[in-house]
């Protein structure tokens, strides 16, 4: 752990940089080359001459090909590595492991509902049919965000408005009204609800009984519909959704916490603002509370279709059938056809923030965002806010974008979102709690207020991966268990709603 640079697979053309180096420094681990350029922390150096068009390869995967031949101890970025394209081997459910169970099943403290579904927290929602009722939704939670009002219902988190930009001026049977129907739906059925209000206009192209006959939703003590037109406007509509949420909360903090197996436990896995590190320290560590998650008979979502791209291979390989891995390919070469429909490129994926902090290409940023998946069978593939079926490591598809993702995953079942960062990125997602993991030592240390769990020490020689899993771990069963998580103490998530908005608006 006292080398400069790390190699992370023997056929690797690039090793990456712990720290930043000075031109001029020597790598011992590599035989002595030097540094020809300075090369920041987390970047990549050359290892081996590498001609000009050849693959470059990291995690023993290629992530790009040189635009111009590259000499050992050069810098390798933007400047001299791009896509290209390639074959990729998909050898459907040849990587598939038994998955061993746990001897002893782990339990957390969790709410169970009426019907049966369990819950990790225990909030009220008001959800928005349309953005014209986003505003009476956020004022009405507002007037309940006031000190004192909750002091009466202990059990109660909060009122938490679910408002969006959409609804309205689309195809009223299309694909894009059908998306956010399945997605307001997942919200308003969300265990983490004990009851929930729905806002309309009257007038949207999302009409209510539309929404509840579409999303199996029946009104009633728990789900109470409201619409401004009906009622005589804002205001009016406003005193009566407080009148209807002080009606409901004496039977909502009528819960307890029980010690419930692992198996309710539905974990949303996010990666947002990543850097060279991710791959190596967080997302593995991830990957490895993953795979504690699926033996104790829990589900892990892995999402946002453009960051698997170039890696896909390596989970249609963990398919448990060929039927399984082809909903992965199919679901690339719709953003295949998507980006070139849109005169776009996957590869404009990698943020500003994401070369600064040494990642090159979407192939790169991919390889390392898989790791977040751990090792276990591919049980399922899903459409975007899908509601998840099955147990074990799942897939959804949505856009790279986090809180896009992240609203799919919650609206498809997940009560809790683990998200890795590198250079820091501030998120919650309620009504699921989230988890905060720093990818190094650095930018946890300066944002300890947002961050939950450090990885950084994986880098920095004081923790394996693994005992980096169980502490991830570890930290889903106390937070599903009601501890706080930081951005929780921080009131982060109220402006995470974001849904996937497809189709022309009109």
């Amino acid at each position: 752990m006292e080398t400069l640079v790390l190699l992370i697979k023997p056929q690797d053309d690039v090793a990456i940089a712990r720290n930043a180096l000075a031109a001029g420094t020597a790598l011992a681990e590599l035989d002595g080359i030097v540094a020809r350029d300075a090369i920041p922390a987390a970047h990549k150096i050359a290892v081996r001459a590498i001609a000009e068009g050849a693959p470059v390869r990291r995690y023993g995967q290629i992530i790009g090909f040189a635009t111009r031949a590259i000499e050992p101890g050069e810098h390798v970025h933007v400047h001299n590595l791009s896509m290209g394209t390639f074959d990729r081997d998909y050898a459907f459910g040849s990587d598939v492991k038994a998955v061993v169970p746990a001897p002893e099943p782990a339990t957390f403290l969790g709410i169970r509902r009426a019907d049966g579904r369990v819950a990790t927290r225990n909030y009220i929602g008001v959800v928005s049919t349309v953005n014209c009722s986003a505003t009476v939704s956020k004022l009405v939670a507002r007037h309940f965000a006031a000190p004192g009002k909750l002091d009466a219902y202990p059990n109660v988190d909060g009122v938490v408005p679910i408002t969006h930009s959409f609804g309205c001026c689309i195809d009223h049977n299309g694909e894009g009204i059908q998306q956010l129907r399945r997605t307001l739906g997942g919200f308003v059925k969300h265990p983490n609800f004990a009851a929930v209000l729905v806002i309309g206009l009257g007038c949207e192209a999302n009409q209510m009984g539309a929404l509840f006959l579409a999303e199996g939703v029946n009104a009633g003590p728990t789900v109470v519909p409201l619409v401004m037109q009906e009622l005589g406007g804002t205001q009016k509509t406003v005193d009566a959704a407080i009148a209807a949420i002080d009606a409901m909360l004496p039977a909502a903090n009528q819960v307890k916490r029980e010690p419930l197996p692992v198996s309710h436990l539905n974990i949303a896995l996010q990666c947002g603002g990543s850097d060279g590190y991710s791959g190596i320290t967080a997302n593995p560590a991830l990957g490895a509370a993953v795979d504690l998650l699926v033996q104790h008979g829990g589900t892990a979502i892995l999402s946002e279709t453009p960051e698997i791209y170039g890696a896909e291979h390596l989970l249609t390989r963990r398919a448990i059938s060929r039927e399984v891995g082809e909903k992965i390919v199919e679901r690339i070469h719709w953003w295949e056809d998507y980006a070139q429909r849109e005169k776009g490129s996957i590869d404009n994926n990698p943020t500003p923030g994401n070369k600064a902090g040494g990642l090159t290409t979407i192939l790169e940023k991919s390889l390392g965002a898989v790791a977040k998946s751990g090792s276990t069978p591919l049980t399922g593939v899903y459409r975007y806010a899908e509601p998840i079926d099955t147990h074990g490591l799942v897939f959804m598809d949505a856009p790279g974008y986090d809180p896009m993702g992240a609203t799919g995953q919650i609206a498809s079942g997940a009560n809790l979102v683990v998200f890795t960062t590198g250079r820091g990125s501030c998120f919650g997602a309620k009504p699921a709690p989230s988890i905060k993991v720093a990818t190094n030592t650095p930018m946890f240390n300066r944002m300890r207020d947002d961050m939950d769990v450090n990885c950084g020490d994986i880098m920095d020689g004081g923790a394996t991966v693994m005992q980096k899993g169980e502490e991830i771990f570890h930290a889903i069963l106390r937070v599903a268990s009601g501890e706080q998580s930081k951005s929780e103490a921080l009131g982060v998530g109220d402006e995470e709603f974001v849904p996937w908005m497809i189709g022309a608006q009109m």
